[in-house]
């Protein structure tokens, strides 16, 4: 299960809810991020949230990289044992931002993806909207894409909606806005008849 949001939507919030709930169930879960959870990850964490301007590609071949590296050392191992796993950010998250924000394009992207992760997928993917002008204001510090201009973050909300638009038997929206713990339940409610 993936959450999914443009940046300051809470979507790290909420998978660390979900996690916290389904860790008191008794459940082995294992909660990831993106990019990050690897060594590899969090060195193209730092470097593409942090580093210099890179070209669109080069920004969506990174990300491919540190999340084929998650998905072979911890996202299929941790399934292979049985466990659930939250990721915040996964393939959507290119799709949106580098596929569509960025004009590489949607159906490329994806194809790169699958590769690096081997059609690996998630079952549900959880977006978080809200509108982008308030998710500014909740990033405190914010990196270098979350530093982009507004007319940027409106693509990329944009580009969630029309995600969830093509793929609506996987993407479920709801609305960030709502207080974390109340949106958490409504969330776990959504997700009871799945898990």
């Amino acid at each position: 299960m993936t959450f999914e949001g443009v940046d300051g939507s809470g979507k790290s919030t909420q998978a660390e809810l979900l996690r916290d709930a389904l860790l008191s169930d008794g459940r082995d879960v294992v909660l990831t991020r993106e990019p990050g959870g690897t060594e590899v990850g969090e060195r193209v964490r730092e470097l593409v949230l942090n580093g210099p301007d890179m070209t669109p590609w080069a920004e969506a071949a990174l990300f491919a990289a540190a999340r084929a590296e998650l998905v072979a050392t911890v996202i299929r191992p941790a399934l292979d044992r049985g466990a659930d796993v939250i990721a915040d950010r996964y393939v959507d998250s290119s799709l949106a931002y580098q596929g569509i924000a960025r004009g590489v394009g949607v159906d490329h992207v994806l194809e790169l993806n699958l590769h690096v992760v081997q059609h690996l997928m998630p079952d549900l993917t959880v977006l978080l909207l809200v509108d982008p002008s308030e998710a500014g204001r909740r990033v405190a510090e914010p990196d270098r894409l979350e530093s982009e201009g507004a007319q940027f973050h409106r693509r990329v909300d944009a580009a969630y909606r029309e995600l969830a638009e093509r793929f609506p038997e996987r993407i479920v929206a709801f609305d960030g806005g709502r207080p974390a713990e109340e949106l958490s339940e409504v969330i776990r409610e959504r997700l009871r008849s799945r898990i």
